[in-house]
């Protein structure tokens, strides 16, 4: 069965960076980490989260990848990162990763942006991330995402 075309859009993405990783989708959402952790059968620490957030003043976005337990704390991650980042809506995320909120991937935007990868997420073997549509995922392992995201890692709570 062929990929919706932002998932094929990450599969895509996975391929010319040389991962032979493969996009499933599944049946039921993976809208949310607890969806995402039903739906694949594994803890909802193992789900990669991607909230997209804008940074005040340039309006540019920041992804923040969170394990599907954890909250981003803003003020943490403002000070470390050293700029002030704002709660981005369903327009924003769409303009500039080209996917849809509960669907978001770690890469396949339509931009280059800045990524923060959630330490927590090194404490597992194997991850699973959105790719690009509310059903469809990815696995890899943490070190695989920070590669291909050029992410910094960093406690996000």
């Amino acid at each position: 069965m062929a990929l919706k075309e932002s998932a094929e859009r990450v599969q895509s993405r996975l391929r010319d960076m040389g991962y032979d990783h493969r996009v499933v989708e599944l049946p039921d959402s993976t809208r949310t980490a607890e969806e995402a952790a039903a739906a694949i059968g594994c803890e909802v620490a193992q789900i990669a989260k991607s909230i997209i957030f804008r940074l005040s003043g340039s309006n540019e976005p920041v992804l923040v990848v969170a394990s599907g337990v954890n909250r981003v704390n803003e003020k943490l991650v403002s000070s470390s990162l050293n700029v002030k980042l704002k709660k981005a809506d369903a327009d924003f995320v769409r303009e500039h990763t080209g996917f849809v909120i509960g669907g978001v991937a770690p890469i396949g935007h339509l931009e280059r942006i800045t990524t923060i990868i959630d330490e927590d997420l090194l404490k597992f073997g194997t991850i699973w991330a959105a790719a690009g549509h509310p059903k469809a995922v990815f696995s890899c392992t943490p070190e695989e995402l920070t590669a291909m995201t050029a992410g910094q890692v960093m406690a996000i709570q």
